[in-house]
């Protein structure tokens, strides 16, 4: 247990005030109760299942970005009915027009249509495509009639103006009619909170439906307040379920930063879009992707990588990799296999119980480097990497990480992922829940066998704070590039033995 202590100086625990999230963070684990009998420190606010009640129709849920790239594809029909292009370059030009529009966030779910701040988006996108048509035309064909290209252009650009004016226009109408809405909260019950509910009042227009606010109550003052003021903040996760919430706006509220930030992931993780008002939103100089509410500023948050199709993917990279390694590796599987039954005899895989995905508990495989006292010594020891019951087996085993092999079936079965969060045991979840930020908001996603910490070379006696915040980063940053950039860093550690 030596070792142990070390560690508990190393990640600050004499130093780092003891965190306790806001109780929306433990409802928001609620969910996983009556599926999983893990213990509460080591599931709090992490299960989050979508909003039961919410009502929205299936064809608002992914907003306007679709039916307008449906439109967009409309209009370049019409125009080419209409030129009549005689060469299959001509979508080149649809092609480029999209990737632009896209690289422009013109297909992005927007608070404000606007044709006029789209306008030379949509101009440069026209002009962008053309151009890509002509070079090509001239480097295959090498003739080409310019004046017809610039007239097909015209045309382009006519239909995408005209349709994008129907589409917005429509948009707005059914905005305003209550047939495109969305059900909003408010974080914060001040002055800022109070206009941004007196805007959305006034001007549906922009889609929002306010439904009311989350304050504290001591600080709410309800005979000022436009709407009523639903609850605390540690009463969020029922709000949103009984009100059907589909938005939030974090406006200057009385919760403070650290909190807020729970409440902000268990806001995503219910699957909701955020907004909050930047800080001096006065002085705030307005970019492409911020939103506004009658001239009050809105940011909306980057949805969780979690979220996003290419989450999907990974998960089919898992089990490519993980079964093709598993094959390919089994004459390296039964090598260790033989050493380590030869070295301490019978119970080759040791199976120890680890914090997953939402909290959940299973049991993470390796091969045995050394044979634990009892369950408690299992539980409970942090660190056998200087215990003098290794052998050599075990110990090369551990410094080249080939214990972590049988993981791999782990990763099939889908309670890990190639990379990830390392998973810890529910003893050291609950210790360290209750002391380091934002510690359980590893568990957002599936553990991993390796980690944007490990690396770092955050494994064994380092800093326990120092891991979550860079397993946080890997969640908040995820991108397929960084899994690689990953599995390399751990490749490089592998060869140089810096196992633990």
């Amino acid at each position: 247990m030596n070792n142990f202590s070390g560690a508990m100086s190393k990640h600050g625990f004499s130093r780092t005030r003891a965190h306790r999230p806001v109780a929306v963070a433990d409802s928001a684990a609620a969910g996983a109760s009556d599926q999983s009998s893990v213990p509460a420190a080591a599931g709090q606010h992490l299960a989050a299942p979508r909003v039961a009640g919410s009502s929205e129709a299936w064809w608002l849920r992914h907003g306007v970005g679709p039916y307008l790239l449906v439109g967009d594809v409309l209009a370049f029909t019409v125009a080419t009915a209409v030129t009549r292009p005689t060469s299959a370059l001509h979508l080149v030009v649809l092609a480029v027009n999209v990737l632009v529009f896209v690289v422009a966030g013109l297909y992005r779910s927007r608070l404000s249509l606007s044709m006029l701040d789209d306008f030379p988006y949509i101009t440069g996108a026209v002009l962008v495509g053309i151009a890509a048509k002509l070079t090509i035309f001239g480097a295959i064909e090498h003739e080409y009639a310019a004046a017809r290209q610039l007239v097909d252009a015209a045309v382009l650009f006519a239909a995408i103006l005209a349709v994008r004016w129907v589409a917005y226009t429509t948009v707005r109408q059914a905005r305003i009619a209550g047939i495109v809405r969305h059900r909003t909260l408010i974080l914060g019950a001040g002055d800022v909170g109070m206009r941004l509910a007196s805007s959305m009042l006034e001007h549906p227009e922009y889609g929002l439906e306010p439904v009311g606010f989350v304050e504290s109550r001591d600080a709410a003052n309800g005979a000022l307040l436009p709407l009523a003021n639903l609850g605390d903040y540690d009463e969020l996760r029922q709000i949103v379920q009984r009100h059907a919430i589909r938005n939030i706006i974090v406006a200057f509220g009385e919760v403070g930063e650290a909190d807020l930030v729970e409440i902000l992931s268990t806001a995503n993780r219910l699957g909701l879009e955020v907004f909050w008002v930047p800080r001096l939103f006065e002085l705030h100089n307005a970019k492409r992707d911020t939103d506004h509410v009658w001239g009050i500023p809105l940011v909306r948050a980057r949805q969780a990588a979690f979220h996003s199709p290419w989450w999907r993917v990974k998960r089919l990279i898992d089990i490519a990799t993980s079964g093709l390694a598993l094959l390919a590796l089994s004459p390296l599987l039964a090598v260790c296999a033989v050493a380590v039954r030869r070295e301490g005899g019978p119970g080759i895989i040791f199976r120890q119980e680890r914090v997953g995905l939402d909290g959940r508990t299973f049991e993470v495989l390796k091969f045995r480097s050394l044979k634990p006292v009892d369950d408690h010594e299992s539980r409970t020891n942090w660190n056998v990497k200087h215990d003098d019951r290794l052998g050599p087996v075990g110990r090369f085993m551990r410094s080249t990480s080939l214990d972590e092999l049988p993981q791999l079936w782990n990763i099939l079965r889908g309670e890990m992922s190639l990379v990830g969060p390392r998973p810890e045991r529910p003893h050291f979840v609950d210790q360290f829940s209750n002391h380091i930020p934002r510690y359980t908001a590893r568990h957002r996603v599936p553990v991993g066998l390796t980690g944007w910490a490990q690396a770092h070379g955050l494994r064994g006696d380092t800093s326990i704070e120092d891991r979550a915040r860079f397993d946080n980063y890997y969640i908040e940053n995820w991108s397929p590039w960084l899994d690689i950039k990953i599995v390399i860093k751990t490749l490089k550690q592998v060869v140089q033995r810096q196992g633990g």
